[in-house]
């Protein structure tokens, strides 16, 4: 029989984390199940019931007072001008898997764009103001202050791509070494001679891990890294273009290119079109997100599929527990707050 008021493995009333390791599950669907949301399984809401029983655990009292004071709502946040959102697909699958994982719930989802300083004041100002419940930060940069803020304002947050190894706020991302190694070692695989990268923004911890990845996949063949090989770029078609520019001039026997973004394997492949260079003939290429544009390029683009949607759904996942779970930040163990789904190389007829 369970005894309510229970000592958990801390020495106090029993946790929402401790339930959640108990029942084998997130403590997001720990939290809903609480909160009788019916986006759980009929399985998986009695190993939490169980789990609840077992450990005696009461929700928090205070938890529930601040419940009446909240807002109900979660704010996506992207540092980045309008432009950028809607030209990259990126954007709008993990706003996909976001938007699918929050739609049984109560809460409303807000999009907000802090690509400029004057955006980023206002943003400060209304977060401030405590009119989120929690905050989604997609494709932040290294020197970006507002992961930095939302902790001054003890506001949840989960981030979408770690800023460093260092990160100290939850996050989700996928594989990027890993995949940024199995492109090249599926372009050795081929025989290619000359692999060049147009990389991301050099700002952003996820290019940095795919540049690593690239270089120990030549590294695994033998094969010296030349940094001239590597070229930043900063995920835009335009910049694709002028990276592949610089590359060929550098290097006009190059046989193939691994690209940091679809988007920048797009306008790689214009200017290789341009320069009479055949794909896969003359040059093979490959990208990296595995969107639309993969698929509709000509000829199809071989690509690393990120699961963004999933990504998007461990998102939220992540934060609804981080809002159920009110203690402070530097109480709570990291170890799974910070997710890396794997990412998988999708081949087609461009490599």
């Amino acid at each position: 029989m369970a005894v309510h008021g229970a000592r958990g493995r801390s020495g106090g009333r029993p946790t929402l984390e401790e339930v959640a390791a108990r029942a084998g599950v997130g403590r997001g669907t720990v939290s809903r199940v609480i909160n009788g949301s019916p986006r759980v399984s009929d399985a998986t809401r009695a190993a939490v019931e169980a789990a609840v029983a077992e450990l005696g655990y009461v929700p928090n009292t205070a938890a529930r007072a601040l419940a009446a004071n909240r807002t109900d709502a979660i704010a996506l946040v992207v540092p980045e001008p309008e432009t950028r959102f809607f030209a990259e697909p990126y954007f709008s699958d993990m706003l996909r898997g976001v938007g699918a994982e929050l739609s049984e719930t109560e809460m409303q989802l807000l999009l907000i764009f802090a690509g400029s300083d004057r955006e980023r004041q206002r943003l400060a100002q209304y977060l401030a103001a405590h009119r989120v419940d929690g905050v989604l930060l997609v494709s932040v940069h290294a020197d970006d202050p507002l992961p930095d803020l939302l902790s001054q304002l003890e506001i949840p947050a989960v981030i979408s791509g770690r800023r460093s190894a260092e990160e100290t706020l939850p996050s989700v991302d996928s594989d990027n070494y890993g995949g940024g190694r199995a492109a090249v070692e599926h372009l050795v695989s081929r025989g290619r001679g000359r692999i060049g990268h147009l990389a991301g923004r050099m700002d952003v911890y996820g290019a940095q891990r795919r540049v690593d990845g690239y270089r120990q996949g030549l590294r695994d063949a033998g094969r010296e890294v030349d940094d001239r090989l590597i070229v930043p770029g900063d995920f835009t078609e335009e910049g694709g273009r002028r990276a592949m520019t610089l590359l060929l001039e550098r290097f006009p026997d190059l046989d193939a290119v691994f690209a940091g973004s679809d988007v920048m394997a797009a306008g790689a492949r214009q200017v290789l079109r341009e320069r009479g260079r055949r794909i896969p003939d003359d040059v093979a290429l490959i990208g990296y997100d595995d969107s639309a544009i993969a698929r509709h390029m000509d000829p199809p683009l071989t690509s690393v599929r990120q699961p963004i949607e999933e990504m998007g759904r461990a998102m939220i996942d992540l934060l609804l527990g981080e809002i159920a779970d009110r203690r402070p930040v530097a109480s709570r163990g990291l170890e799974k707050r910070q997710l890396v789904l794997p990412a998988e190389l999708v081949v087609r007829a461009s490599s």
